[in-house]
């Protein structure tokens, strides 16, 4: 039995990438068939603790003539019912039916990829504060945080994305706040910033570190600096100084809060290379005196980072948040400079899609419509060296 390419199948069962996600948190173990072509699927995948994945490119369904083959089957498809996908939700589609035929349950992921880059999770946070509200924002496809801090009626969202842009009013309303700032912790190299975009929603005030401008800068944000403060609904946002994976990196503290951006995550520390890839040693020590200059905090201050693995747990509140007593135990607080510097230099992983076009678009020195810059940052962080 053969089928031209062009008839599309309209019977197959679809799942919304939501739903997907529900299921693999609930602890469903499912197969996920991944037919785009390698380099793709090399580049970045569904990853979860409960998804098995498995890549086999569309062309290996079509003969030599571009037509399916249904009595042909490719090697490697895995037993049992599985969800295909591709980039935007279209050649999978003709894989399921393709399966269906030959008595393969298959179920299609809705939109693809694409809409697998869509899901925009919030959890509470537990900072055992009863005067503020810290919500954690989470994109599962690349492992971005932002935050939600709020203090009475009044709201922060720190490192927002443009491609959400216009959540973070709405999510602030919730919690009956407007947003006051939107907050980069330094200037990202795996996504396009929303300080801007939000502050043009939302009426609110975009900021970035000062030493933004340093780095070439051409817009014209509010500037802080290590020790300046933000007044938020009665409480203060203090800017702490925090270089290493960026000359321009901050931190912010909010009530027992450390927002780090991608200086310390909780199975690691931020690369030292993305700014200036000569660099990267001198930029490794000046991320070991910032590690080093988090002593001076309470065990107790929650540490919300910029970006988690797909891997890592989440703590019992459902975010990806640690107490600083916790991350101690991580070796970068005890190890010897040298040796830090050394390590985190050392077999550094590929460096994120796109990245300088990224950091170009964040410093306002190009521009992109919306559907070009979301895929200019599809893909995985890969901001970190992990332990």
């Amino acid at each position: 039995m053969t089928r031209e390419f062009s008839d599309l199948p309209e019977s197959i069962q679809t799942v919304s990438p939501r739903r997907l996600k529900e299921r693999l948190d609930s602890g469903e173990q499912i197969t996920i068939l991944d037919t785009r072509k390698q380099p793709a699927f090399e580049r970045w995948q569904i990853t979860h603790p409960n998804a098995q994945v498995t890549n086999i490119p569309f062309s290996e369904f079509l003969d030599d003539a571009g037509v399916e083959q249904a009595e042909e089957l490719p090697e490697g498809i895995p037993p049992g019912p599985l969800v295909t996908t591709c980039a935007v939700g279209l050649a999978s589609k003709y894989v399921a039916e393709y399966l269906r035929e030959v008595g393969q349950e298959a179920t299609i992921l809705e939109d693809g990829m694409e809409g697998w880059a869509t899901i925009y999770e919030q959890h509470p946070v537990d900072t055992g504060s009863v005067a503020t509200t810290v919500v954690q924002l989470h994109r599962p496809s690349s492992g971005c945080l932002g935050y939600l801090l709020v203090a009475g009626d009044e709201a922060a969202v720190v490192d927002p994305l443009r491609t959400f842009a216009d959540r973070y009013q709405e999510i602030a309303r919730s919690h009956d706040a407007t947003i006051k700032f939107a907050l980069d912790t330094h200037v990202h190299a795996d996504h396009v910033s929303g300080v801007r975009a939000v502050a043009k929603q939302t009426g609110g005030t975009a900021v970035c570190p000062a030493g933004s401008v340093d780095r070439g800068l051409e817009f014209d944000p509010h500037l802080v600096d290590d020790g300046d403060t933000l007044a938020l609904g009665g409480q203060e946002i203090v800017v702490r100084s925090l270089p290493g994976h960026t000359s321009e990196m901050v931190g912010y503290l909010f009530d027992g809060l450390l927002a780090c951006g991608d200086t310390l995550f909780l199975d690691g520390v931020g690369r030292p290379d993305l700014e200036d890839g000569d660099a990267a040693e001198a930029a490794a020590g000046q991320l070991w005196d910032s590690l080093q200059s988090l002593n001076e905090l309470s065990e107790d201050t929650t540490v919300a980072p910029g970006h988690v693995s797909p891997t890592t747990a989440p703590r019992a509140d459902g975010s990806f948040t640690a107490p600083l007593g916790d991350l101690r135990q991580l070796r970068a607080f005890d190890e010897p400079r040298d040796e830090f510097i050394r390590r985190v230099t050392a077999d550094l992983p590929p460096q994120p899609a796109n990245y300088r076009d990224i950091i170009a678009l964040n410093l306002g020195q190009q521009a992109a419509e919306d559907e070009e810059a979301f895929e200019l940052e599809l893909g995985p962080n890969n901001c970190a060296v992990s332990e």
